[in-house]
């Protein structure tokens, strides 16, 4: 009673009794503002990073607002503002910025939506010719683009190539129940990407109709966080966009919605490509706006409910045989002002009842019994961690986060208060949060009016599929059930059977240049310690040991490779459910996994959960767990999974990529359900402890927010009396290397009218730091050129993309792919084009530009990179495992710099020869029926 009491008190002095309820301020730290035409500005200064501000530009304009002539012209207009504005004319806007070192589609990129269209843009901000044209280019996005008939036509092709990536089983099944689940609403006909015949038939005028009705100041938001002077920043603003005018004859800006007609629906859906099949049961209800301080507390019960409601499935899928492949509910956004809370279940094949009921149970479990307090106070916990975790590193947020969140202040008023405040209000109103709001929700989000039904499935399915009265008369049998109520399955026991006895650290060596300290301990095991400030509240580390599943046979590899399931089994005292709850209130990530060449631990956590994070390691290691039956259920479900897997075509296509560029090998091919009857947990279990046990020849780094007088201790506790053998283990070389020669391979799959390439060279390289660097360059060198020829000049493609790798070990290799999805009469076309890109680098060389691009693109990104933990670590681990020095990037600068177009031109004569060349083409089936 006195709790209720004093919740009330706190919920009357921050709520208020007045019929308006408390607005949300929007952070004091922004500076806004709107001009006189409407043109509305945010700006910030944040310095992390350093040098360098994000511009974006929000436009209230999507494909919502397009005439029946305009569909898909949203998005096309998106395009055309790359290709010909004011003062950047043709394609010279995207040269510019990559000259300026912004790659486009990383850096320099947008998106267009039902409801908006947003252009982004990040920029080194010391210096001030690019910042100036930077200004210019938000100007020009915000209204000036030139729409020239020739580039319009041009990019037709490339708009098309992007709408044909996006076509499949997924699409064509959207297609179908979108209309029926929007109840027909104006979103059901008004996809972004628009359709064919609009898309190769429209005239200029119609795209320069939506161009002048739309694209206005008042319709517009330009945002800017990062370092830069905010009072010259909204000076700069106020005189540059004012002169943008509205239409004289401004259409309104309607906002539209999906109507509730108080109806249910039902639909099924089959395709020959569906490889599962799967039903929703989707309730529709008007959206909660986060505008006041009752909303956000709304918002809060809303987060609180979709955790517990996800633990509860996840208990589920963590059965000995769980009832479903997948299977979940929560509430989520939906379109046209509504929200929905879905139930969903993936099924596996012939079991479409018994999973849909078991999610439909635990559904009705929490609507007719309601959580448990251990469950309320669980999350409430997990929640308040995650807001005073951010609340730390305040003066660490990256500019891209407060861009976000100004970008959903101005497009939907989403509350934008800061950290400060909203942690502030967490405190004070999660006390408030009863067992009764929750549950409460579970009601009223469980009303069954305004609810679809969906399922979707392959077409071999189709005849065996339930209908309406059948799916509601499974929920109307679950709703009859006696349903016992939820145990919450917990331990109090310690996590450790046995506490380690701490080894020592023998000694220790500190390099003042790099700042890395390295130990040595009594066991023998190595730890690099590498102390930042990039964060005030992260640590994360990765271990790694040579041996992995090379140095088991081919009849073992199916175990040696389902070992990495064993920490999934618990550890220590406690099982898989109990150590999620146990961890529940910590923040930190450990996995242990075994790769080809070895066996690998990494992690991560924040400062004061670090023994924890420690510990579990340790128990993994050290008291892994066996479960028969949780193994059993495993096979199961991944046997499920294998029913229907040859139905989509992009997974055959790279089943086959895989066994062509693994020569065929066992250990390179596709899953089968052979190779999970060779999966034997007893033989899993022994390999994963061969592996860990051990533990002589593992290395440690640690990098981030270190205290060395904190972390020496738990390192003697947790890694040094880690047990270790004489023996270190040597990985073989399996001589699994991409064929030789030149290959081709075709595989015919799919109905739609789409092919996908990947051409692969490859072969033995050079290995050295200044020669991997180089094959970056060519690499970038290449992926600019191929974007220039396939997509700009021949519209043949959408997203041509250049990979390129470099290995030391076993062998020193490279390989080098080129991937694009194309028209399947293209196919010869644009491969031919390709190969003539690469031959020009080798006869000419790259053009002097395009190298020049990629050190300023590099360079820009190392002067960001260098500045995280991420890269530290994987930088010191790779440098470790290939032997070589960890001092290499201290000249990466200077080796960036010395690179010239003939060291680029040598190594693409030197590599890409062509007779290691590998053609793999995915075409549709309907091809290979006319041959």
């Amino acid at each position: 009673m006195k709790f209720r009491l004093v919740a009330a008190i706190i919920l009357i002095a921050y709520f208020g009794n007045s019929a308006k309820a408390q607005q949300i301020p929007l952070d004091p730290a922004v500076r806004t503002g709107k001009l006189a035409n409407g043109f509305t500005y945010y700006i910030r200064h944040n310095e992390e990073p350093k040098n360098r501000v994000v511009f974006y530009l929000a436009n209230k304009v999507g494909s919502i607002l397009e005439a029946d002539d305009q569909r898909g012209l949203a998005h096309f207009m998106e395009h055309m503002s790359f290709n010909g504005t004011k003062h950047f004319p043709k394609n010279e806007l995207v040269n510019y910025l990559q000259k300026a070192g912004v790659r486009f589609g990383a850096d320099i990129n947008a998106y267009t939506s039902y409801d908006e269209t947003v252009y982004q843009l990040p920029l080194p901000s010391n210096d001030p010719e690019i910042l100036k044209n930077g200004i210019e280019i938000m100007h020009d996005w915000a209204h000036g683009a030139t729409l020239d008939p020739q580039e319009i036509n041009n990019e037709r092709g490339v708009v098309l190539e992007e709408k044909r990536l996006g076509k499949g089983a997924a699409e064509r099944v959207r297609a179908k129940y979108f209309p029926v689940i929007t109840n027909g609403s104006s979103y059901a006909s008004r996809n972004p990407i628009g359709t064919d015949e609009v898309l190769n038939n429209f005239k200029p005028e119609a795209i320069r109709r939506f161009y002048r009705d739309w694209y206005r100041p008042d319709l517009q938001a330009i945002i800017v966080v990062g370092d830069v002077d905010v009072h010259e920043m909204e000076k700069t603003i106020k005189t540059k966009f004012s002169d943008l005018v509205n239409p004289p004859k401004e259409l309104p800006r309607t906002i539209y919605k999906v109507d509730l007609t108080g109806k249910n629906q039902f639909i099924a859906v089959t395709d020959p490509e569906v490889t599962t099949i799967s039903a929703q049961v989707i309730n529709k209800f008007p959206e909660v706006p986060l505008h006041t301080i009752p909303e956000f507390r709304q918002s809060m019960v809303r987060q609180l409910f979709n955790q517990m409601l996800g633990e509860r499935y996840s208990e589920l899928k963590q059965q000995a045989d769980p009832p479903f492949l997948q299977g979940g509910a929560g509430i989520s956004g939906f379109v046209g002002g509504l929200e929905s809370f879905g139930v969903f279940v993936t099924a596996k094949p012939g079991e479409l009842e018994r999973g849909f009921k078991a999610v439909w149970r635990e559904n009705e479990r929490v609507r007719r019994l309601g959580f448990i307090p251990t469950e309320l106070e669980r999350v409430k916990h997990n929640f308040l961690n995650r807001f005073e975790s951010a609340l730390s590193e305040r003066n660490k947020i990256r500019s891209d986060s407060y861009v976000q969140e100004y970008l959903q202040y101005f497009l939907h008023g989403t509350a934008s208060a800061g950290i400060v405040y909203e942690e502030d209000l967490v405190k004070k109103i999660l006390p408030t949060i009863t067992l009764d709001d929750v549950n409460k929700l579970a009601m009223k989000v469980n009303d069954d009016t305004n609810r679809d039904i969906v399922l979707t499935a392959s077409e071999t399915a189709k005849a065996t599929l339930p209908n309406e009265a059948v799916i509601n008369n499974w929920i109307k049998a679950v709703e009859s059930e006696n349903i016992a109520a939820f145990k919450d399955v917990t331990s109090k026991e310690t996590l450790l059977r046995k506490e380690p006895i701490p080894g020592r650290i023998m000694d220790q060596r500190t390099d003042h240049k790099s700042g890395i300290t390295t130990l040595l301990l009594s066991n023998g095991i190595k730890v690099l310690l590498k102390p930042t400030s990039f964060k005030n509240n992260q640590i994360v580390f990765t271990g790694f040991a040579p041996g992995g599943t090379s140095i088991y046979s081919d009849a073992d590899f199916q175990s040696a490779t389902a070992a990495n399931i064993i920490p999934s089994y618990g550890a220590g005292n406690h099982s898989p459910l109990e150590l999620s709850k146990y961890l529940s209130d910590k923040q930190l990530a450990i996995q242990l996994s075994i790769s080809e060449r070895s066996q690998n631990i990494s992690g991560s956590s924040v400062n004061k959960d670090l023994e924890a994070a420690l510990q579990l390691m340790y128990a993994y290691i050290t008291e892994p767990r066996q479960d028969s039956l949780l193994f059993k259920g495993m096979i199961a479900n991944a046997k499920a999974a294998l029913a229907n897997r040859q139905n989509d075509p992009n997974t055959v296509f790279q089943d086959t990529i895989s066994s062509v560029l693994g020569d065929h090998n066992v250990r390179r091919t596709g899953p089968t359900l052979k190779k999970l009857e060779q999966v034997k947990l007893d033989r899993a279990y022994k390999i994963y402890k061969e592996l860990f046990a051990g533990n002589q020849g593992f290395t440690f780094v640690f990098v981030g927010n270190i205290d060395t007088l904190t972390i020496f201790p738990l390192l003697a506790k947790y890694v040094a009396s880690l047990p270790v053998t004489t023996t270190i283990l040597k990985p073989r070389d399996l001589n699994i290397d991409i064929p030789p020669g030149q290959i081709e391979k075709r595989v015919y799959k799919g109905t739609e009218p789409k092919a996908s390439v990947s051409l692969v060279f490859s072969g033995a390289f050079d290995y050295n730091f200044t020669n991997a660097l180089i094959m970056d360059a060519l690499k970038e060198a290449l992926q600019i050129r191929l974007i220039e020829r396939l997509r700009e000049d021949e519209g043949g493609v959408y997203a041509p993309s250049v990979t390129m790798g470099t290995s030391k070990k076993p062998q020193p290799r490279f390989n080098m792919t080129v991937n694009f999805g194309c028209a399947p009469e293209n196919v010869e076309k644009l491969i031919a084009s390709t190969i003539d890109e690469i031959t020009k680098v080798k006869t000419s060389g790259p053009l002097p530009v395009n190298i020049e691009k990629f050190k300023a693109e590099t360079q820009r990104s190392l002067e960001t990179t260098l500045k995280t933990n991420g890269f530290w670590l994987t930088y010191l681990a790779r440098q470790l495992q290939n032997e070589e020095a960890l001092n290499e990037v201290d000249t990466y600068t200077e080796k960036l710099s010395a690179i010239t177009t003939k060291d680029v031109q040598n190594a693409a004569k030197k590599y890409l020869t062509g007779k290691n060349y590998i053609k793999l083409i995915l075409i549709p089936e309907k091809i290979e029926a006319t041959k």
